[in-house]
This record gives structure tokens, C-alpha cells and sequence, in this order.
């Protein structure tokens, strides 16, 4: 008898095994195909949003085209309008945030202990419909880069020579330093309490009881009789500065239609100078005292902090940064020595 398999026997044995190892490979691909092409946002998710503040269609996936961002093709972080506050996720995560702002807690600032943290500021933000979320994904990183700037300038604790340079040390400071008087306006709109100070707080630095009272009456908390909410609550501390970029100043625009293309110079802003881009902004903030008249080594500040977060964003300052050609606006409703 033969000891050995016939020779048929051999081939349906080895076949069988290819055909096994065959169907393994081809499982194991199909796999892999389906994970790589999963989709990345959106209801087919699990609410997922898309990185670098791109755009999730209404089939899943992330883009900066009209294909992902246009009318009808758009579900979620779309361009054009408010949006909920969650979109603002898409624009600046939790850790660009910090790194931004990655000297707030340092010992020697006012708001160590994460005063200043990114979950007060998407809550405070969600009270602003169109901040942050207004216009497509350039639009949207320049506007929280240029709000940032403005208010790390008010708040540095910074200098020359400090670790990580000049511009790492937004959102040092709470309260105004120095020795700040009462900032109290004889007013019957908006009449001072006794005993209080109406000195800068907050990112945006807020002063004068006549902006403490309409900010107050705008986020719905008496900030007359209670000023110093805006060092001592987080939330309101931010809403405080995004009701002022948000609120226009007659004649001045609001900070908000400048950066997001909504604001277009009139005929005296022309012969003026006052040309739409980041420089206009410092121009409303505080160009009595920093416009006008060629360089200014705060105006510079503001454009440093301006250009290190528009690299962290991943987005291009645009043009007329300065303020230097610019005749000031005048006062409006905050006075120019905030």
C-alpha cells in the first residue's frame, strides 16, 4: 500500500489552504478600506466635529470647498452665520487655547488658578450669536485671533525678555494696575453705587460706570452695584469682553464687523485712513492714545500677540495691521483711555 497522498489529494489540500488564506488577506482589506473611509463628522459620528475649524458636510466628511461648506451641503461648522457654540470648538480647541494663553496661571498672574479657562470662555460665547462662527474659516480664525490679540494686550503680564517671548503672556491680569480711581461719571442712566469703582476688569479691561451699566443690562446682571463680577466670575468676566467687540459705538463699528468684512468705510472714514483690517480695531479700542501718529510701540504689542495667534490658528493676519496713518474715531461709547 502507498504510504504517501496521491497526488490529487496534495493539490485539493493546498489549494484549500490558498483559497483560505486568500479570503483572510481579502476580509483584513476590506476592513481596512471601511476604516479609512469612515466618516469624520456629524450625525454619522456620533456629533464628531471636523479639526482646524474645517467645514462638515451633509454626508460626513471635513472640507474647506462649497462642497462641504456651501448652502445644502453644509450640517454642521458651516460658514455665513451663527452658529451654536459648540462651532467655536472647530475654530479653537481646548489646547490652542492654551497654548495662546500658556502663561495665565503662571504664579505671578492675577488669574492663576484657570480664571481664565477655555470652558467660560465657549460658555460665554455662546451668548453671542455670530462670534467666532461668522463668515467662512479665514473669517472665523481671524476673529478669535484679533479678539485675542486686543485683550492679551490688556491683560499681559509680559515683557522683552519674558520665557516664550513677549506675546506668551495674555490674560495675566484681572483688575487694573496701579492705583485706579473710581472711573465714576456723574450719569442718571447709569448712576454710580456708593462705595464702588468702575476701574478696568476682565480681558477687555471694561471702565466707566457708563459701560459697566449697558454691559451689565446686556448680559442681564447688575454690574453697577456688582463691577467686580467682572474679576471674580469667569463667564462673566468673558461675556464682558465679548459685549463690547460685539457692540458697535456710533460712529465706530463694532469690532466684529471689521475683522469679519461686514464693516465698509465711508467716505470720511476713507479721507481718514480708517481702511477695514486689524489696525481699525485697536483704532476703536484706544486710537485717541495709539493712532494717528506713526509708530506706536502698542499698537506693535497688539499686532505681535495678532501674528503669533494667527500661526497657531493656521490662518493669515491680512492687511493694515497699524494704525499709525489713521485718524482717531473719537470717543464713542467706551472713551479712549481704556
Amino acid at each position: 500500500t502507498n504510504c504517501f497522498p496521491s497526488t490529487n489529494f496534495t493539490s485539493y489540500y493546498y489549494i484549500k489552504m490558498r483559497l483560505s488564506e486568500f479570503t483572510t488577506l481579502f476580509l483584513l482589506f476590506s476592513v481596512l478600506l471601511l476604516s479609512a473611509s469612515a466618516e469624520q463628522c456629524g450625525s454619522q459620528a456620533g456629533g464628531a466635529l471636523c479639526a482646524s475649524g474645517l467645514c462638515c458636510s451633509k454626508f460626513g466628511w471635513c472640507g474647506d470647498t462649497n462642497d462641504y461648506c456651501g448652502p445644502g451641503n453644509c450640517q454642521s461648522q458651516c460658514p455665513g452665520g451663527p452658529g451654536p457654540s459648540g462651532d467655536l470648538g472647530g475654530v479653537i480647541s481646548n489646547s490652542m487655547f492654551d497654548q495662546m494663553l500658556n502663561h495665565r496661571n503662571d504664579n505671578a498672574c492675577q488669574g492663576k488658578g484657570n480664571f481664565y479657562s477655555y470652558n467660560s470662555f465657549i460658555s460665554a460665547a455662546g451668548s453671542f450669536p455670530g462670534f467666532g462662527t461668522t463668515g467662512d474659516i479665514t473669517a472665523r480664525k481671524r476673529e478669535i485671533a484679533a479678539f485675542f490679540a486686543q485683550t492679551s494686550h490688556e491683560t499681559t503680564g509680559g515683557w522683552p525678555t519674558a520665557p516664550d517671548g513677549p506675546y506668551a503672556w495674555g490674560y495675566c491680569f484681572l483688575r487694573e494696575q496701579g492705583s485706579p480711581g473710581d472711573y465714576c461719571t456723574p450719569s442718571s442712566q447709569w448712576p454710580c453705587a456708593p462705595g464702588r469703582k468702575y476701574f478696568g476688569r476682565g480681558p477687555i479691561q471694561i471702565s466707566h460706570n457708563y459701560n459697566y451699566g449697558p454691559c451689565g443690562r446686556a448680559i442681564g446682571v447688575d454690574l453697577l452695584n456688582n463691577p467686580d463680577l467682572v474679576a471674580t466670575d469667569s463667564v462673566i468676566s468673558f461675556k464682558s469682553a465679548i459685549w463690547f467687540w460685539m457692540t458697535p459705538q456710533s460712529p465706530k463699528p463694532s469690532c466684529h464687523d471689521v475683522i469679519t468684512g461686514r464693516w465698509q468705510p465711508s467716505g470720511v472714514d476713507q479721507a481718514a485712513n480708517r481702511v477695514p483690517g486689524f489696525g481699525v480695531i485697536t483704532n476703536i479700542i484706544n486710537g485717541g492714545l495709539e493712532c494717528g501718529h506713526g509708530s506706536d510701540s502698542r499698537v506693535q504689542d497688539r499686532i505681535g500677540f495678532y501674528r503669533r495667534y494667527c500661526g497657531i490658528l493656521g490662518v493669515s493676519p491680512g492687511d493694515n495691521l497699524d494704525c499709525g496713518n489713521q485718524r482717531s474715531f473719537g470717543n464713542g461709547l467706551l472713551v479712549d483711555t481704556m
